[in-house]
């Protein structure tokens, strides 16, 4: 399970991301021999609990795709305990750039939180930040479950990060990262999704892969598609 060693993250990059079939995956994963290598994690089950108003509100907003966007998360590698570390994030998007705000916690203490009673951290500018974020929406419950086989790149002596995640899924029943980690899958069957992470600019190595196997920029949100879906379920 991979654990944060510092309980408190900052973070600041471009997020770009990309949709790929079973032949671009097998040919983008034969490509990243000698360029990257994969994290010592290996392939790694992760689920993410969003958190949203009764009046679904942030995806809502974020599906229209605004110039600044915000949501919240919470996040377990593998299905949690009440005892194991999982990981509140504060994502915001403004003009391209994501910023993230990560602390570790555990589910007890977070629960606590949305229902008001205390800090999410040991005080400091990342507590004002999702406290207040929790203040102004009010009303904030678990509204999706987020689920995905991820694979991690890093580029060693370098800050580019890929991802490509696996069997995307999405439950609206039993939101509680303690559950398991079954839903309905967001793409067909064998697609992934690839996320290019980088502080500065795309290497021209990287483009030139993308470009020979024809994978092209998608906008695409994992909780918006399962956002999508659902209310589709719900008017059909």
């Amino acid at each position: 399970m991979a654990v944060e060693a510092n309980p408190i993250v900052v973070m600041k990059r471009y997020e770009l991301k990309y949709l790929l079939t079973p032949k671009q995956t097998q040919y983008f994963k034969n490509c990243m021999e000698g360029h990257m290598v994969v994290d010592k994690f290996g392939l790694t089950s992760i689920a993410s609990l969003y958190y949203d108003t009764p009046n679904y509100r942030l995806i809502r907003t974020s599906i229209e795709k605004p110039p600044f966007k915000e949501k919240i998360r919470l996040r377990s590698y593998g299905i949690a305990t009440d005892e194991s570390p999982v990981f509140l994030e504060l994502k915001r998007k403004a003009y391209g750039i994501v910023y993230k705000r990560r602390v570790q916690s555990t589910i007890p203490l977070v629960k606590k939180f949305f229902d008001g009673e205390g800090d999410i951290c040991a005080g400091g500018q990342i507590n004002r930040e999702i406290t207040n974020f929790r203040d102004y929406y009010q009303e904030l419950a678990p509204a999706c479950m987020i689920i995905y086989d991820r694979v991690a790149y890093f580029e060693p002596d370098g800050d580019l990060r890929l991802t490509i995640d696996h069997n995307p899924r999405y439950r609206t029943e039993h939101l509680d990262l303690k559950y398991s980690m079954e839903g309905i899958l967001l793409l067909k069957e064998g697609y992934t999704i690839l996320e290019v992470k980088v502080q500065q600019a795309m290497p021209l190595w990287l483009s030139d892969i993308l470009t020979k196997g024809k994978i092209y920029k998608a906008s695409f949100s994992k909780y918006g598609e399962a956002y999508k879906q659902q209310l589709l379920k719900i008017r059909g």
